[in-house]
């Protein structure tokens, strides 16, 4: 299994497909997309479809997930343990978008970024899809916390 496993989240996973594309996980996620619509990219794609719906992951021709808690830290572990998955590369995915991430220069992120953040903070990520920008600001310490206690 390893940690080359790619997911995709059912429209009632939103949060859950955020927090995989932090732990680094490719995670398609649309909340747009109806279950026959999700089924079918899964399909297509070679991905694990994550659901809460016991009848979309029965679907024949399915690799899927019937994640059992509400509670994102049990759904993540459930997931981990379940693909025997180590937490991959933490912030390496656009947790808005799931491209990966490029590392960018200060200078690069210099008028982009608040001018507090762009005179304090060294590293800087930015994704070329939607063009977002993301430094180890307070919130990152915080998440690396949770991914601490996630990793168990």
């Amino acid at each position: 299994m390893g940690d080359e496993v790619r997911f995709v989240a059912d429209c009632m996973l939103g949060t859950l497909a955020k927090w995989l594309r932090i732990l680094g996980y490719d995670t398609a996620y649309d909340s747009g997309l109806d279950d026959v619509q999700v089924a079918r990219q899964a399909r297509a794609e070679g991905r694990v479809l994550l659901s809460r719906d016991t009848a979309l992951v029965r679907r024949k021709g399915l690799q899927s997930l019937l994640v059992e808690s509400e509670v994102l830290e049990e759904q993540i572990a459930q997931i981990l343990k379940a693909w025997r998955l180590t937490a991959g590369q933490p912030f390496s995915r656009c947790p808005g978008c799931n491209s990966l991430l490029e590392e960018v220069s200060r200078s690069d992120a210099w008028g982009q970024v608040p001018p507090f953040v762009s005179a304090t903070q060294k590293r800087f990520s930015l994704c070329p899809e939607c063009n977002r920008f993301y430094w180890r600001g307070t919130h990152w310490t915080r998440m690396m916390e949770r991914i601490h206690a996630l990793r168990g």
